[in-house]
């Protein structure tokens, strides 16, 4: 896995990264806090001519600058910056200047912070100064901002794949004044002599893949370029003298998938590999059909049956060509037991490994749900909850899990996706509920808390775990399984002791509680995308072919051995399995149950997606809209021109007029790259060169989901623009048909849970590209009297916070625990962050973290 949080020296090799806090997840109700950012230098630094003045930069950088102060948040406006300068003894402001910069609103375009600006530059501030109160109030998007004036890359790295023994050469190009540098990384390492536009590996090894990034300064301020991932392949008995000639940047496949003759119950692996410029993507067939989980380029099925006999190929393509594998034939043969009698019959299956397909444990289905919640109303906002249920989604839907996923849910609608959920479940089903938020442990009785729950919050707003159990044992489930990563420190407020119906007995439950009982449950805090620490363990081992409560064992020694939970987070299990039951259990088909056939239909019913159309207006433009789904309560909309008469020049088209549930803010819609909609998990995926708006809450809608398109063009030779608009209607998509916005029945579970899963959309032209990356935190209630700083609370033992490292990486931890008041700091980045166990899906990566630091 990629790195996550470097910071680097600007003259020097790299040098540790800063101590990171350790936040728990979940804070004292009642404690106050600010967020704060990790402790860099805003990436200023000396340049080789001095100090730059303030007033030297461009007028449009210090608008933009202004335009941030003026609608900062509390504790980051204009006010607090002019104390910060003022108090550094360089620059003076007396009373009378700051109640002449307050009157500027008073003026029809006036603004308080360009006029303190003005005021700064003109008696000689210097941007390194105001970074560095910038820095102080933590305002990251103003930090930002800065750092970027004066450079634009004009050429980017592209990421390729190639042969071990090729000559690769990567690019970074950049215009700045007076002029540039330029230092290129592989990961958070600085390469060596890596200070030219171009880095040329010569011959290249299987050791030089990786993902490498250049950062660009000049002066003052730096950037950097996306990143570029490498990947090498070496060919068995092939002598580097003896390479096969390849035409430069040509798509070529180099491994071709092998034909297997197996058995019912072994593994099947299928292989393809090929090199090109940009990086291939793969896409594997069997008899003619795209398979739902055959997009990298290995395929497996950890347990094959006659269904999976067949012709398979891979389709191999980027953005400039496609190439087909050469197809091949898999022959699934049925073993049979011709034993005359049961007692030779058992003899036989004992001398048998378990994975032999006539003793192996079966299930009639397998339904998961998932919830994250993250944007509290009252509470600390979440930030690992998205980035961990879009990661289960993925693992649990290899394991052939249907799976429904869903954001942050207020009380009604978590109850009513519970009742959605009981009726994916039937006899013999494998169930799965995960849950990553706020939420605590009373009297024995485990609570999720919604979004909307009030502070302080009692049991009567929470929906309890148990209760969720004893309705899905009415269900005769042949497998309960619970992953609960959430704090368990006890509600202060709640007093109410709950008398539940008693539980069956069963030996079919396992629990997974990330933490034990009366503690906290960390996340990693970081910029860009973060998981939650049982989460980053539970990963890397779900799909291992093992009894569930072995895995979760195995998940605990890890925590136990991990620095970043050692003596603050240990995984607690409870279980009353009695079978080797597995998560990799293969699914006894039964096509002719009516109870197969009616929960097929519910769980498709809550993830179709509209389809791809095509719009022609009377002006000859055509227009493309196109949906792929992030999670079963989160569209993304893309939209593109894909045919323009030659009289037109020029022309433009965007969504809007949405419905009034969604709340869609205008500013975050028809955004040229997914990121800057707050899709980080999906970009990669979507088709380039289009307008980009994200539609989350797909819960709340009520009516049929119609928006309008508007075109603007403008004809050859005319200066006028002219317009036209059409509706469209697409009906209630994913989860929005099941209608979780309805007042839930009192009748019902009065503490219950949510859906979760994410169908893919996969148009043949989609492409990994970089992304920058924000995500709230992770938080939850607690008894607890400590204080934290950085987005969370935690409890007295952490109130002043260690520097941990996992891997080498240097993180915070934070807890989900609740705090009165809060008031989060938007935090960005472009970390790469590995969300499945190859790394075909990485190019996620960090922008603000490879930083300049000062020399220790």
């Amino acid at each position: 896995t990629p790195p996550g949080r470097p910071v680097l020296s600007r003259t020097a090799p790299s040098c540790p990264a800063p101590s990171c806090p350790v936040l728990p997840r979940a804070a004292p109700s009642g404690s106050s806090f600010r967020a704060a950012a990790p402790p860099r230098r805003a990436a200023m630094e000396r340049g080789a001519a001095g100090p730059l003045p303030l007033s030297r930069l461009a007028e449009p950088l210090l608008r933009r600058l202004s335009e941030l102060l003026d609608r900062a948040a509390p504790g980051q406006g204009w006010r607090e910056l002019a104390q910060r300068t003022g108090s550094r003894g360089t620059v003076r402001l007396s009373p009378l200047d700051l109640e002449q910069c307050s009157l500027q609103v008073l003026e029809p375009e006036g603004s308080p912070s360009w006029s303190l600006l003005k005021l700064l530059g003109d008696r000689g501030c210097t941007v390194v100064e105001l970074a560095e109160s910038l820095q102080a109030l933590e305002h990251t998007e103003a930090l930002r901002c800065l750092s970027h004036s004066g450079i634009k890359i004009v050429v980017q790295p592209d990421s390729q794949a190639v042969l071990s023994g090729q000559v690769v050469k990567l690019c970074c190009w950049a215009t700045g004044h007076p002029f540039v540098n330029y230092q290129w990384f592989k990961q958070e390492k600085e390469v060596p002599h890596g200070n030219s536009p171009e880095l040329i590996l010569s011959p290249v090894s299987v050791k030089d893949s990786g993902f490498y990034i250049c950062r660009v300064n000049s002066e003052s301020s730096f950037m950097f370029s996306r990143w570029a991932r490498l990947e090498v392949c070496e060919l068995q008995d092939t002598a580097h003298g003896s390479l096969m000639v390849l035409p430069e940047n040509k798509l070529c496949i180099c491994i071709q998938p092998q034909p297997q003759n197996l058995t019912v119950g072994d593994a099947l692996v299928l292989e393809c590999g090929a090199v090109g410029n940009p990086i291939p993507h793969y896409q594997w067939f069997r008899n003619g059909f795209a398979l739902a989980n055959g997009s990298k380029n290995i395929y497996t099925v950890t347990y094959v049956d006659v269904e999976h006999q067949g012709t398979y190929w891979c389709h191999v393509f980027n953005d400039r060509e496609d190439e087909d594998s050469k197809k091949v034939e898999v022959i699934i043969g049925k073993e049979v037991c011709n034993i005359h009698s049961t007692e030779d019959c058992v003899q036989q299956c004992e001398a048998t490994p378990r994975d032999h397909w006539c003793f192996r444990d079966v299930t009639t289905d397998k339904v998961a749900l998932l919830i994250g919640n993250m944007s509290y109303w009252n509470h600390p906002q979440l930030k690992a909850p998205m980035v961990d249920v879009y990661e289960l989604t993925s693992l649990l839907r290899q394991l052939d899990f249907k799976v429904v996923s869903l954001l942050d849910l207020t009380e009604s609608e978590m109850r009513n996706a519970v009742d959605e959920f009981l009726l994916l479940l039937d006899e013999g089903v494998y169930g799965l509920l995960y849950y990553a938020g706020h939420g605590y442990e009373n009297y024995g009785n485990s609570f999720m808390v919604p979004i909307d729950a009030p502070n302080p919050y009692r049991s009567a707003n929470c929906l309890c775990v148990q209760n969720i159990l004893r309705l899905m044992q009415e269900k005769q489930t042949g497998l309960n399984v619970f992953l609960l990563d959430m704090c368990r420190k006890r509600n202060e407020y709640d007093d109410t002791i709950l008398i539940l119906d008693a539980l069956k007995v069963t030996a079919n439950i396992v629990f997974g509680y990330a933490t034990c009982q009366g503690a906290e449950a960390f996340e990693i805090q970081q910029l860009g995308l973060a998981n939650g620490i049982f989460m980053k363990l539970l990963k890397d081992r779900l799909l291992e072919d093992k009894k569930i409560t072995v895995l979760l064992d195995e998940v605990a020694e890890d925590m136990g051995k991990c620095p970043l939970s050692k003596g603050k987070q240990a995984l607690e299990i409870r279980s009353s399995l009695s079978e080797k039951r597995a998560l990799t259990d293969p699914i006894q088909q039964s096509t002719s149950s009516a109870e197969s056939l009616a929960r097929n239909l519910q769980w498709a019913k809550a993830h179709e997606l509209p389809e791809s159309m095509s719009l022609e207006f009377r002006c000859g433009v055509q227009i493309q809209l196109g949906f792929a789904a992030e999670f079963s309560n989160v569209m993304i909309i893309y939209t593109r021109i894909v045919k323009k008469p030659p009289e037109i020049a020029a022309c433009t088209a965007h969504i809007t007029d949405f419905p009034l549930d969604l709340d869609v803010d205008p500013k975050e819609a028809n955004k040229r790259t997914a990121e800057e909609t707050g899709s980080y998990l999906v970009s990669k995926d979507l088709p380039k060169h289009c307008l980009y708006t994200r539609l989350s809450s797909l819960q709340k809608l009520r009516e049929h989901l119609i928006f309008t398109v508007c075109l603007q063009y403008e004809y050859s030779g005319r200066e006028d623009t002219m317009g036209e608009r059409k509706e469209v209607n697409v009906g209630k998509p994913l989860i929005a048909k099941l209608g979780l916005h309805h007042g839930f029945k009192t009748k019902n579970c009065p503490q219950t849970c949510c859906m979760p899963g994410y169908p893919f959309h996969n148009p043949v032209e989609w492409s990994p590209e970089a992304a920058e990356y924000y995500i709230p935190n992770h938080c939850q209630p607690s008894s607890c009297p400590g204080v934290y700083h950085p987005n969370g609370a935690c409890s007295a033992s952490l109130t002043q916070p260690e520097a941990y490292s996992c891997n080498g990486t240097s993180r915070i931890l934070a807890s989900r625990h609740e705090v009165q008041h809060y008031s989060p700091a938007e935090e960005k980045s472009n970390v790469p962050v590995e969300t499945t166990d190859d790394t075909v899906e990485l190019e996620f990566f960090l922008s603000d973290s490879l930083s300049f630091s000062e020399q220790q």
